[in-house]
């Protein structure tokens, strides 16, 4: 059995941004003219009239001020309202391949690795652009790592999934180093046309390099102390699109086909279950929530993320506690937490303790232990 390190991670950013006002301002547009386009139906009853968003409250409801997309025109389009995302022949590299590999050469720089010195890939996400090949073995290639690569979705909390399987491979000797990259383009599953969520997601990348502790010569090493990990089915959180859609005429284009939830059960049993595993996890490596000098959370709410963590310090949440990037990257699937952990990290002590934690559908949940080397 070997120790294993997480050496390097990695940031892919998309170039355009979307502000809360903007958004605000196509939903409006959109809902004003689906109220007048049906304003008999609406007044018989037959039809509910689109409620308008509101910039502020987005803000307040959510901590999100702004969001990276792959595609801005597409989705502020009133007409569209979704990206416009052409597709490429298949010779030419896949979207999440190319944010992937972008966001991975940055973890290997970090790391001061090549890809000789990799023998794996997951590419660990919420929603994958295709079945097969997997977008893994396409990233490997691109990449130029020999061995082995695989696809895995266990939704927001892909990432941490993928990190203990990682760290699994690593500590049984079957790996040297593995990368864990998290491509998410959220905007593509997201209705805008939903004022409950049109707000929600954003898009990005994310790439985490795990190699064994001996073999590490980074300056950005942080020793994988623990992992656990948990799920319990709920449909709160669903998204009903796949390949069997053609073999039911009658469901395609329904809303089930993009990205619902049932936002305030979800906030009401996932906070709970995630302070409670988080608390037991510590527990069960003679730790307390004290000890801890960071929180990388998931990003999907600020309120959730300050609950979580007053539940387990028993105290007001401090910046520093647990740090924010929802406001200016909103929710962005299974890469948020890491995207967090990557810009957050550089300023802790050696020795200090950090929990890095997903969650979400499924639901699931996972926390991974990290002292900083």
């Amino acid at each position: 059995m070997h120790n294993v390190v997480i050496s390097g991670t990695g940031l892919y950013t998309p170039a355009q941004s979307i502000s809360n006002e903007e958004l605000v301002e196509s939903f409006n547009a959109w809902a004003q003219r689906f109220n007048r386009d049906n304003a008999a139906a609406i007044e018989r009853g037959e039809v509910e009239a689109a409620p308008l968003s509101d910039a502020a409250f987005i803000e307040k409801a959510s901590g999100i001020k702004s969001r990276f997309v792959m595609d801005k025109a597409g989705i502020l389009d009133p007409q569209r309202m979704k990206p416009r995302l052409p597709e490429r022949s298949n010779d030419e590299q896949s979207i999440l391949c190319e944010m992937g590999v972008a966001a991975a050469r940055q973890a290997l720089e970090r790391a001061g690795r090549t890809a000789a010195d990799v023998d794996g890939v997951i590419v660990a996400c919420s929603n994958l652009q295709r079945p097969y090949p997997a977008i893994a073995i396409e990233v490997q290639q691109a990449l130029g790592i020999q061995g082995f690569a695989f696809d895995m979705n266990v939704a927001c909390s892909s990432a941490t999934f993928g990190i203990q399987t990682a760290a699994n491979s690593v500590q049984l000797g079957q790996s040297r180093s593995v990368l864990v990259v998290n491509p998410e383009i959220c905007t593509g599953h997201l209705n805008f046309r939903d004022r409950d969520s049109h707000f929600i997601f954003g898009d990005a990348a994310t790439a985490v390099l795990i190699e064994r502790a001996d073999l590490a010569t980074s300056k950005h090493q942080f020793d994988i102390v623990s992992t656990k990990l948990l799920t319990a089915f709920s449909n709160n959180i669903r998204n009903n699109f796949g390949f069997l859609n053609r073999a039911a005429e009658e469901g395609i284009g329904a809303r089930d086909k993009l990205f619902v939830q049932e936002g305030r059960k979800v906030f009401k049993e996932v906070c709970p279950m995630v302070a409670e595993l988080i608390g037991q996890h510590l527990a069960e490596n003679d730790l307390q929530p004290s000890d801890v000098k960071r929180f990388w959370l998931h990003q999907a709410n600020l309120s959730m993320n300050h609950l979580i963590v007053k539940k387990l310090l028993g105290r007001e949440v401090a910046e520093e506690d647990a740090p924010v990037i929802l406001d200016r990257y909103a929710n962005t699937s299974s890469a948020g937490s890491v995207i967090a952990f990557h810009l957050y990290q550089d300023d802790l002590a050696k020795g200090s303790l950090g929990v890095l934690s997903s969650f979400g559908a499924g639901y699931s949940i996972g926390s991974v232990i990290l002292r900083k080397r």
